[in-house]
């Protein structure tokens, strides 16, 4: 990503609002409460909460915007980012490439080590941000989820006292986003910051729009299906974009015989064996297409598990994984990945399920059909990638 030329940014947002494209008055409300917040606080008071999902580098750049076209003034962007546990590679390069590119003074809030949080535990409920989590409803993890980003932002605080605004790309269809406005108060117990949230009232569609309408760029994984960000154990491609012709090349064969399931316990271990080989490849949407039997650390439980999107591997190796399967357990708390050990036979790399592109789908109600359901519930919101 190369660096970007804030004035053509701040040129062709302000174009775009000013235009007749059905957009237009959605950029131009998002750049009036940008504008509002910092006529409140100015630059030097207000922050930018930045973790490399679609709907914040859409804020980003209107923020960029903004500033260009109001404080000429080179200057550094204030922004904060708390990363999800585990986050994808390709989304820390993607927010280290934008924060060269955009010049972001981004400071990333990582707890120390020796700061323990509750126990984690994912609730398989059926809501997809905050985002993890960014984009449901909680259990033990809302505790922890919520509680970690609590503690970051007062390490944010802490560290940079003289901010008191952030700036938030939480959506109206996010998670606890339904009752927002365009600015609230963090919740009693929190760092007193104000939440700015520009694009509370933009679709997905919108999101997208504005992205390929000025040509941003974006996290590489919204290239390969993937619609909703959070950690690499509950996101996956979305299966209302798989190209169902990239399974014909599947063989029942080349499914594993065995699997090490990956609990969200860390000091869970799980082991999984397989039933009787199914005569088909199933398609996204067919009801239990595989049974496993969990074979936990603990012995009275037992899981079914339900398949999620197929994602074949790149890597040669035979113990690369396959794919992934959502383990529903009797104890709702317990949620389950399988990655391949073994096959019995040698993988084809050409054979991998290949998913559209995320600007792709029409349907906005599915952005978080990749995701496992959520857990994590703040009154921070947005926070995580989506």
């Amino acid at each position: 990503m190369h660096s970007m030329d804030r004035q053509k940014i701040a040129n062709d947002v302000y174009d775009l609002a000013r235009s007749q494209e059905p957009i237009a008055p959605l950029v131009k409300e998002a750049l009036d409460v940008i504008e509002q917040c910092l006529t409140t606080y100015g630059p030097e008071q207000t922050s930018l909460s930045f973790n490399g999902g679609k709907d914040c580098t859409v804020l980003l750049h209107l923020y960029a915007a903004v500033l260009t076209r109001h404080h000429p003034q080179p200057r550094p962007i204030t922004a904060v980012y708390i990363p999800v546990p585990s986050p994808f590679p390709e989304l820390e390069d993607f927010i280290s490439q934008a924060a060269k590119s955009y010049g972001l003074a981004l400071f990333t809030c990582v707890l120390p080590v020796d700061e323990p949080l509750p126990a984690a535990g994912v609730n398989p409920a059926t809501s997809s941000s905050l985002a993890p989590n960014p984009n449901g409803d909680c259990s033990d993890d809302k505790a922890r989820g919520g509680e970690g980003i609590r503690r970051a932002l007062e390490l944010y605080q802490a560290q940079f006292p003289h901010v008191r605004a952030i700036l938030i790309g939480t959506r109206r269809t996010d998670p606890h986003g339904a009752t927002l406005a365009h600015r609230n108060m963090c919740d009693p117990g929190w760092p007193s910051f104000e939440r700015i949230n520009p694009v509370i009232n933009w679709t997905y569609a919108d999101v997208w729009t504005f992205l390929k309408r000025l040509e941003v760029p974006y996290c590489s994984l919204y290239d390969r299906g993937y619609t909703s960000l959070g950690s690499t154990y509950n996101t996956f491609p979305n299966p209302a974009l798989l190209d169902s012709s990239s399974l014909a090349d599947y063989s029942p064969s080349l499914f594993p015989t065995q699997l090490v399931m990956l609990a969200d316990n860390p000091n869970a271990t799980c082991l999984a064996e397989k039933l009787p080989e199914p005569a088909r490849i199933p398609l996204a949407g067919d009801e239990n297409p595989w049974n496993f039997t969990l074979l936990a650390s603990n012995p009275e439980e037992t899981c079914v598990a339900e398949a999620a999107v197929l994602e074949r591997a790149h890597s040669q190796e035979s113990s690369a994984a396959l794919g992934h399967f959502h383990m529903i357990a009797e104890d709702p708390n317990t949620t389950c990945v399988a990655e391949c050990v073994s096959l019995t036979e040698t993988k084809r790399p050409e054979a991998r399920a290949r998913y559209r592109p995320a600007y792709e789908l029409t349907d906005g109600s599915l952005e978080r059909a990749g995701r496992v359901p959520d857990a994590v519930a703040t009154s921070m919101g947005g926070l995580s990638p989506s």
